[in-house]
């Protein structure tokens, strides 16, 4: 039994759930589970995903039904040909899902690679904010 848990300000839009069985407890199986913030503004949803040192082409951000995710492949070739006499800083693929509803402008999604964070803009339509829905983050 997966359990839900609430952002706890009542918002429509956004919340925090479950994590999905791909990202597990660890950082085994080559997952990396980035950190997120999110803020809510009058008018959007902000998603800030903390992954510095990419390259803002690799990122992926799809909208299918309700879910929104936002992942990274490294290039492991890149990655392998460098002598490393160490290496604690790894750029690891990681994938971050978003459950939204129907109070998110989907057709104007934006996001924004500044500083090493990604920052993913979802408008909410104007006069749609229902309090009982909220957006599960997996």
């Amino acid at each position: 039994m997966h359990h839900h848990g609430r952002c706890g300000h009542g918002h429509p839009g956004m919340g925090y759930g479950h994590y999905g069985k791909q990202f597990g407890r660890n950082f085994s199986g080559g997952q990396f589970r980035v950190p997120v913030n999110v803020l809510k503004t009058d008018s959007t949803y902000e998603i800030y995903v903390i992954a510095p040192d990419r390259a803002k082409e690799d990122f992926k951000i799809n909208l299918k039904g309700n879910e929104l995710t936002i992942s990274y492949q490294v290039k492991e070739e890149a990655e392998e040909t460098k002598n490393w006499i160490r290496n604690e800083f790894k750029k690891a693929s990681f994938e971050r899902s978003f459950f939204v509803d129907e109070t998110i402008d989907s057709a104007n999604i934006k996001a924004e690679y500044h500083n090493g964070i990604l920052q993913v803009t979802l408008p909410i339509v104007p006069g749609s904010e229902k309090p009982a829905q909220e957006i599960f983050v997996a």
